[in-house]
């Protein structure tokens, strides 16, 4: 055992998320300026009742989705993902 302190971790609670999209950033950046945003609640704004919604659809739809595909069809899916993976991109 060592005498040094655990490094502390970020909490990921505590950072709010922002949008990778440049557009997007400078517009929340408005929005938090003018006061028109709250960056504790990125949530802030929306419909609740729809926000409740897509989360609900967002936590079952991977699931119900491998569920409806055949064995043969996830395998072949797989496979194009794999491929696609491991295949280099001349055009980037």
């Amino acid at each position: 055992m060592s005498d040094e302190p655990e490094p502390i971790k970020p909490d990921p609670d505590k950072k709010p998320k922002r949008p990778r999209d440049a557009n997007q950033l400078a517009k929340l950046m408005v929005d938090l300026a003018t006061g028109e945003a709250d960056e504790a609640d990125p949530d802030a704004g929306k419909d609740p009742k729809a926000v409740e919604r897509g989360k609900a659809g967002g936590l079952k739809g991977g699931k119900a989705r491998a569920e409806k595909l055949s064995k043969e069809r996830r395998k072949e899916i797989a496979k194009k993902a794999a491929k696609t993976r491991w295949t280099k991109d001349s055009s980037s």
